[in-house]
């Protein structure tokens, strides 16, 4: 089995990765790395940035994601910015909570919206993937269900919030498990930069 640093200090994230690249044969664990500034425009870029820190420090193979909420009425806001949309020590609950406040008196027709992941896995050897998942909803008035972490429990797709979906009907339309996905079919092309 081949082991992958995963760069993220977000646990909620952490448990979807490691429930994700498991099946690959893939033991994620996590290091006391630096916190790495997210200086760039993109989600490719910032996932980028994580997953070459995370390999130079290790040596090991390292995979990041920089994922976020893509609203249409509001021009793609949150956007890179979705964990800091409310400030740099909001909860989930703060960001959720401004946002709703941001749609006040939109329509459901116009809450439309994206999730967006990309993920980059960076190896010692110098090579590198970056894949991108991506899955459309709809925002909701409230809050609906417990599960999930971060704007999950507001983000629709027929009818019910990723935050009432339990962890393996998420994986199966999410945009981290989207992305997963095509990572798992390119790590399979490069099986010689990793021992399964």
């Amino acid at each position: 089995m081949a082991t992958f640093v995963i760069a993220t200090h977000n646990v909620g994230k952490l448990k979807e990765l490691e429930r994700i690249l498991a099946p690959l044969h893939i033991r994620a664990v996590t290091a006391d790395l630096e916190e790495v500034e997210e200086t760039g425009t993109t989600f490719e870029e910032n996932a980028f940035l994580k997953a070459d820190a995370a390999c130079r420090q290790t040596g090991m193979p390292a995979v990041a994601d920089d994922s976020g909420l893509m609203v249409d009425v509001l021009n793609g806001e949150p956007g890179i910015y979705s964990a800091r949309y409310a400030g740099e020590n909001a909860t989930d609950a703060d960001r959720i909570q401004k946002l709703l406040d941001h749609l006040k008196g939109v329509p459901r027709e116009r809450r439309t919206a994206k999730f967006v992941c990309a993920i980059c896995c960076v190896f010692p050897n110098g090579e590198k993937i970056t894949v991108r998942g991506e899955c459309p909803g709809i925002i909701a008035d409230a809050p609906q269900g417990t599960g999930g972490f971060g704007y999950d429990p507001i983000f629709l797709v027929n009818g019910k919030s990723f935050g009432e979906l339990d962890p393996i009907e998420k994986d199966k339309i999410s945009h981290r498990g989207i992305a997963l996905r095509q990572l798992a079919k390119e790590l399979e092309k490069m099986k010689e930069n990793f021992s399964c």
